[in-house]
């Protein structure tokens, strides 16, 4: 099964280390996978995106021209990226930017109100990781364990940040309302 993934936003979002924790999961995890990032110049406040694409078999290219899930992380991203996901495809949208709704019906909408979720868990800088949580929950694509072990191993640096960062990632993989 292969799954591809786009995410996007604006720089300190957290959108590369999204990608970054999904590859080194998949590879932890006995999957392949392939990880290409693409920002600009800007460190904060410019664009930033990411496509991850997960398989249990050879994956041929890094490149997608259609794409099982969109993570849209502001608005921006919605307008942008919502046209490239495939017919029966997820678009996950950060609802706490986000105030337009897809117009697409030909594509599951999940609605995820990740920076007010962040907030409530302490910091609005973890809305990434429970955009994560719901992308896993969503897609079934990698077992979020993995990602969790992951994510743990990436921040043994910074341990304090371990138990928000999975707190995140839980109350993302938790969440089912919001979504059509």
């Amino acid at each position: 099964m292969e799954n591809s993934l786009l995410v996007a936003g604006f720089g300190g979002q957290g959108v590369v280390l999204i990608g970054q924790l999904l590859g080194y999961a998949a590879s932890s995890a006995g999957m392949n996978a392939t990880y290409y990032p693409s920002y600009g110049a800007e460190q904060r406040g410019g664009t930033a995106n990411c496509t991850v694409v997960l398989s249990d078999e050879e994956i041929g290219s890094p490149v997608v021209s259609k794409l099982d899930v969109v993570i849209a992380m502001n608005e921006p991203s919605l307008v942008r990226f919502e046209g490239w996901v495939k017919p029966g495809g997820t678009i996950i949208v950060n609802s706490s930017l986000v105030k337009r709704t897809v117009g697409r019906s030909d594509i599951k909408s999940v609605y995820v109100p990740a920076n007010d979720i962040a907030e409530k868990l302490g910091s609005d800088k973890i809305a990434n990781m429970v955009l994560l949580g719901s992308y896993l929950a969503v897609s079934k694509a990698i077992p979020p364990e993995a990602v969790l072990n992951t994510m743990k191993q990436k921040l043994s640096g910074k341990p304090a940040l371990v138990p928000l960062n999975e707190a995140a990632i839980k109350s993302g993989l938790n969440l089912t309302e919001g979504s059509h």
